[in-house]
């Protein structure tokens, strides 16, 4: 694959419109936002810092990058999977990451990429739980894209996930979701420079998030699933 046609496969594979099932989610925002606080642009600044600090950081990010190290070693994928579900502590937390897993799974299996089917059936068998940074991981290796690269497009995709909820849920506007964007690229670079954490020691720590994310089934209107 020539640097031009890699890129470009980075694009589609980040893009917000790849069904990952990320639409569906809004990461605890939906429930801060019906409860007044996050109301706008400055606040869900804050909001979508606290998610790259608190949970992207320690968790996420080191997930993506040992299962891409891993490559096709399932046992140490399902080892990964489970840290991941027992550091995600809120209910909807996980079961938001482990429905992003399996649809891209499901996704990455009819296209074909390799290891998709396998860790798909493993999964099945409830030998595996499919964590979204986890598949992220495994699959993005796949298709041949460096931990680098993987890294980034998680960083891009719950940027752009979080920042199309707040839209829909009308609290900024497309200009406000391009500023907040590029305000929080420094913040990215910062943690992506930071030491990788090892598996032992990946961790999460967002309570207000995970407490507003507890809280959200009993909200009368909801967009999100959670």
């Amino acid at each position: 694959m020539t640097d031009t046609a890699g890129t470009l496969s980075v694009l589609q594979h980040a893009d917000s419109m790849f069904p990952s099932g990320a639409v569906s989610f809004s990461w605890g925002l939906e429930a801060l936002v019906n409860r007044g606080a996050v109301t706008g642009r400055e606040t869900l600044a804050e909001f979508m810092a606290a998610q790259i600090r608190g949970r992207w950081a320690g968790l996420d990010r080191p997930a993506i990058a040992h299962a891409h190290a891993a490559g096709a070693d399932f046992e140490r994928l399902a080892y990964l999977d489970r840290l991941v579900e027992a550091q995600s502590l809120g209910a909807e937390q996980r079961t938001g990451s482990t429905r992003m897993g399996n649809a891209l799974l499901s996704v990455h299996r009819r296209l074909g990429t390799p290891q998709a089917a396998d860790y798909a059936r493993m999964v099945a068998q409830g030998r595996a739980f499919g964590h979204m940074p986890v598949v992220q991981g495994l699959l993005w290796r796949g298709l041949g894209f460096s931990a680098p690269q993987a890294l980034a497009m998680s960083a891009h995709g719950v940027c752009t996930g979080l920042l199309g909820a707040a839209i829909r849920l009308s609290i900024i506007s497309h200009l406000d979701a391009q500023a907040i964007h590029a305000a929080l690229l420094p913040l990215i670079e910062e943690v992506l420079s930071s030491p990788l954490f090892d598996p032992d020691e990946m961790h999460a720590f967002i309570p207000q998030i995970e407490i507003a994310s507890m809280n959200h089934e009993t909200d009368d209107m909801r967009l999100f699933v959670n």
